[in-house]
């Protein structure tokens, strides 16, 4: 800090001592710990006694600032004595096993690690014979302190959290220049763009040709029907925007390298929020025509004009007044249970019947518009046929949910007979219903199976919605009920008990066989059908984020399987680095972020398998390299960490595991340094790098502007 920022620092943090501080000018421990926004802490107990210099059992601002400005503006060795200090809880000198433990139990409850008792003493354990080196039975400051410096990450970070809590936040940092102004941002979205500025441009010469058409009828007529004429086209595009059929069809097609395909689902949502503007213009015009021909004519009111049908008036028998009306109803009522808030609180069956009114609002429009059905004809004709076909295929693919496995953190894992003749690519979903949930809800889930998986399918369903509930409460029961279970072949039996050896070991599952009546339509495309054509491909999924990569991480194995060459003399084996039209990948960096340790418990299996595969065919290889993170484990340069942390890297180096998950990958504390990640990715140099998100929109932002930044190809899961 500089002076200044000093003397900010220290106005700031006597400013909140003096707001929590009685009369008496000093806090208590109840009061230390409302400042650091704590409820019970053993390190801000540990804070507090360091900081009490005279033991008084309270703090002095002079004792705080003496303390604080020692933390943050001290040498790293008066950081390492306090450190020292904080792990001596009896103030002995030295820390013995005893003591070392007790900190480290508080260490993992406060980065919510929840692990054995007997995993705590191994990790107490390691940390003690790697810095006990006289072998004495307890750890000098001198010790820790040389052990400290084998961790040159730690030694470079060393923070002590006391002072970042009471530190005033930054303010945050702004660019000097607007992202969207950037080349970077015009380049990468150049075809989004373009197809933005050429549905603008078509609605301004729609409008201008209808207004024109009409101007001899009055300004307000010339305005709606400018507004009619771009109602009729953009009513027609949202059919349009909506057969996932065709688009993903269409995926596999030269012209998905210049539509922005994987966008369909945000532009559907803004040509809906035009169509009702247009039909506010458009509603407010001719009323405003009415009410100046109802001041004219003086025997009609404004109110009869627009309740009562008038031949001349325009729609079916000169409704159309009546038809607009209904039309402005029903337009704002689907907009109103189609915002975020309601489709992700809970209630999207709200948002599910009230979207069903489109078939209302066509034929409304049909009634209305005497031009509508020329634009209508073809986006109207593809979209009944997706209907009828979709409707075909669920009636006539009747299928079983075969088996059920609850997983912690209420994810339901569904296994499900697989069709004779349904194909799909890793990373699609399909809609889902299940009627003994809900008879006429279709809920979208992506496969987390692998397309070589030929007799079943997997969909992974995490709890947060009404529907999404249902079902997890609904395999909970002690008794299912339903139909009588379909007799199953004896060689289905033993491979369905064969593969749940290996998906059923981890923690808080429940397993049960079922036969449960399903039906399912799809499958449809994703942003993720770009993998295998990618040189480099950066996945990245937070939380149940996972699934489309776990169906994409088996079949990418499965491929680079296939690739094994064998040495008939020595039978060594390796993998060859083959570049085909079948999959050009050749280096796959995959990221998974969780908030709390059991949501890793969802594919731990999976990933173990695919870890043991690596290992086995290409020994010290690094085609796939996984990074896992835990967002609520406390990072590394914090101070109360720094012990765990330790300990963690020790452990996993011993045992080749991680503690955490039992990976041999280790789990990272915090978030993502996505500039450090990013800039390895880069310096590896192994083809054009694309990424690939499915998660929230908050942290795809963020990731969508780092890799603008680096220039990579940002791609994220919508359906």
């Amino acid at each position: 800090m500089s002076v200044a920022e000093d003397s900010e620092w220290l106005r700031w943090v006597t400013k909140q001592f003096g707001s929590v501080a009685g009369d008496d000018k000093e806090i208590n421990l109840e009061e230390f710990k409302t400042a650091l926004q704590v409820k019970e802490s053993f390190f801000a107990e540990r804070f507090f006694a360091l900081f009490d210099a005279d033991g008084s059992g309270t703090i002095s601002l002079e004792e705080l600032l003496k303390a604080l400005s020692l933390l943050m503006h001290g040498n790293e060795m008066d950081k390492l004595r306090f450190l020292f200090q904080v792990y001596d809880v009896d103030g002995s000198g030295s820390i013995d096993p005893d003591e070392l433990r007790v900190v480290l139990g508080w260490c993992l409850w406060e980065s919510a690690i929840a692990l054995p008792e007997e995993r705590l003493a191994d990790l107490t354990l390691a940390l003690f014979e790697a810095a006990d080196k006289d072998r004495s039975g307890s750890i000098t400051f001198e010790e820790l302190k040389e052990e400290l410096e084998g961790f040159p990450e730690v030694m470079e970070n060393l923070t002590i959290s006391a002072a970042s809590w009471l530190k005033p936040p930054l303010p945050p940092a702004r660019s000097r220049r607007p992202r969207h102004l950037t080349r970077t941002y015009w380049h990468n979205h150049r075809g989004k763009l373009a197809c933005l500025g050429g549905y603008a441009g078509l609605n301004l010469l729609l409008f201008a040709l209808g207004a024109l058409w009409h101007a001899g009828l009055g300004g307000w007529v010339a305005v709606a029907r400018g507004c009619g004429q771009c109602l009729n086209f953009n009513c027609a595009l949202l059919a349009v925007l909506m057969l996932r059929r065709c688009l993903t069809w269409l995926r596999a097609a030269p012209v998905a390298k210049v539509l922005p395909l994987d966008q369909h689902i945000v532009f559907h949502q803004l040509v809906g929020y035009v169509v009702l503007v247009l039909a506010a213009v458009h509603t407010g015009a001719h009323v405003a025509n009415f009410s100046r021909l109802a001041q004219q004519d003086g025997c009609h009111g404004l109110a009869e004009y627009l309740l009562r049908a008038r031949p001349g008036v325009g729609g079916l028998g000169g409704t159309a007044s009546q038809t607009g009306l209904a039309l402005q109803a029903l337009l704002a009522t689907m907009l109103a249970f189609s915002s975020p808030c309601v489709r992700r609180s809970g209630h999207f069956e709200v948002f599910y019947w009230t979207h069903l009114s489109y078939i209302f609002i066509w034929t409304l429009l049909i009634l209305h518009g005497p031009h509508f059905w020329k634009w209508f004809a073809v986006p109207g004709c593809l979209f009944v046929m997706e209907k009828v076909l979709g409707l075909a295929w669920r009636r006539a693919g009747g299928l079983r949910i075969v088996e059920v496995n609850l997983l912690p953190s209420k994810v339901t894992h569904l296994v499900i007979e697989r069709p004779q003749f349904f194909r799909y690519k890793p990373g699609d979903y399909i809609y889902l219903n299940i009627p003994a949930i809900a008879s006429y809800e279709w809920h979208p889930f992506t496969i987390s199976s692998a397309p070589e998986q030929q007799e079943t399918l997997w969909l992974h369903i995490r709890s947060l919605g009404q529907w999404t509930n249902k079902l997890y409460e609904y395999f909970q029961q002690p008794e299912l009920p339903g139909p009588e279970q379909k007799p199953l072949s004896r060689s289905l039996r033993e491979k369905r008990c064969r593969r749940w050896v290996q998906v059923s070991a981890g923690l808080g599952e429940t397993h049960r066989l079922c036969s449960i009546k399903c039906y399912i339509d799809g499958p449809y495309g994703t942003p993720t059908r770009r993998i295998f054509t990618s040189e480099h491909a950066v996945l990245i999924g937070a939380g149940i984020g996972i699934t489309p990569f776990a169906s994409i991480l088996q079949s990418i194995m499965h491929r680079y399987r296939r690739r094994k060459q064998s040495c008939p003399s020595c039978h060594y084996s390796w993998c060859e680095d083959l570049r085909d039209e079948e999959m050009t990948l050749r280096k796959v960096d995959f990221i998974w972020i969780n908030r709390d340790q059991k949501h890793f418990e969802w594919f731990i299996s999976l990933l173990t398998k695919l870890e043991m595969e690596q290992a086995e065919q290409e020994p010290g290889g690094r085609f796939l390299e996984m990074h896992m993170y835990m967002t609520s484990a406390l990072s590394k340069n914090d101070m109360k960490a720094i012990g765990l942390q330790m300990a963690l890297d020790l452990l996993a180096t011993k045992e080749q595991r991680d503690s955490i998950t039992g990976l041999r990958t280790r789990t990272q504390p915090g978030r993502p340094d996505w500039i450090k990640l990013f800039g390895k990715v880069a310096e590896e140099k192994r083809g054009k790098v694309q990424v690939f998100f499915c998660g929230s929109p908050a942290l795809a932002k963020v990731i969508r502007v780092h890799c603008e930044h680096f220039g990579f190809r940002f791609f994220k899961e919508n359906f």
